[in-house]
């Protein structure tokens, strides 16, 4: 089949940034696999590993050796979240596109609500854990100082010009395909702040976006630690402003003579 029939053929793409999650993401690849098979599907599964050191691109090979929906992308090193799921959002074919963790704490099952909110109208739709937190339908289990960490860390994002989202920090993220293409081919921060890039731009750009509440729960072994990886993408968001003032994201900045900041780039003294 050519690449332009099969991408038309495409319903879904799923993107996956794993870094050494060979424990962890073979369950929740089962899980996607059944249920969107069960659902009879036209997708693809993405695996993008970001320089694992343990044997992530070695299960994920052995698991999808009889399976053609399963693609596996390596970067040759660990260059951050942000980076490794631009690079599966912009290899995906699907007309409609989701990111997701490795460690499947949102379970695959909530796609649904974001389906329906794209066939709403939307072209954004994103999982809300602070949301649903406040709604007895659905079941949040956080630790609590991420809760009050994660409250304190979205005030200030509001501040810094990302309005009206409660959570901009859930990895469970739907996109029509040319709203994707269109904002990961401007962005450039690679680490946990490129959450904030992507719904920066989007509300600047007028799209539109449904924040969705969804079931979540946190899985053992996370590798966001809240105080650190919190402060960096406080500098990530300062860069996105500066990068913003600087015309990087309106459709003229790609003309523009300067490299745009990124998360390794200097944004503090």
């Amino acid at each position: 089949m050519a690449p332009e029939n099969l991408s038309a053929s495409l319903e879904l793409s799923v993107v996956i940034p794993a870094h050494n999650e060979a424990s962890r993401i073979l369950p929740y690849l089962r899980s996607i696999v059944h249920y969107l098979t069960r659902r009879a599907r036209r997708f693809e599964i993405i695996v993008v590993d970001d320089g694992s050191l343990d044997h992530t691109a070695a299960a994920v090979q052995d698991f999808a050796r009889h399976l053609s929906t399963i693609r596996l992308l390596r970067l040759p090193t660990c260059a951050g979240k942000g980076a490794a799921v631009r690079q599966g959002m912009l290899a995906a074919r699907g007309r409609w596109q989701l990111f997701t963790d490795a460690d499947g704490a949102t379970p695959i099952s909530e796609l649904d609500r974001l389906e329906q909110a794209l066939a709403s109208g939307a072209q954004i739709a994103i999982g809300s854990r602070s949301l649903a937190s406040r709604m007895p339908a659905y079941t949040v289990k956080s630790r609590w100082h991420r809760s009050v960490l994660g409250g304190f860390f979205n005030s200030i994002v509001q501040a810094g010009g990302i309005t009206g989202i409660a959570d901009t920090q859930c990895g469970f993220k739907l996109f029509e395909r040319g709203v994707a293409q269109d904002l990961f081919s401007v962005s450039c921060i690679n680490g946990y702040g490129f959450d904030l890039e992507l719904l920066y731009v989007a509300q600047r750009r007028g799209y539109r976006i449904a924040e969705i509440p969804i079931n979540w729960a946190d899985q053992p072994g996370s590798k966001v630690r809240v105080v650190r990886d919190g402060i960096g993408m406080l500098r990530e968001l300062m860069a996105i402003r500066q990068n913003d003032a600087k015309g990087f994201y309106s459709p003229a900045g790609a003309g523009h003579t300067l490299a745009p900041l990124t998360s390794s780039s200097p944004v503090l003294e």
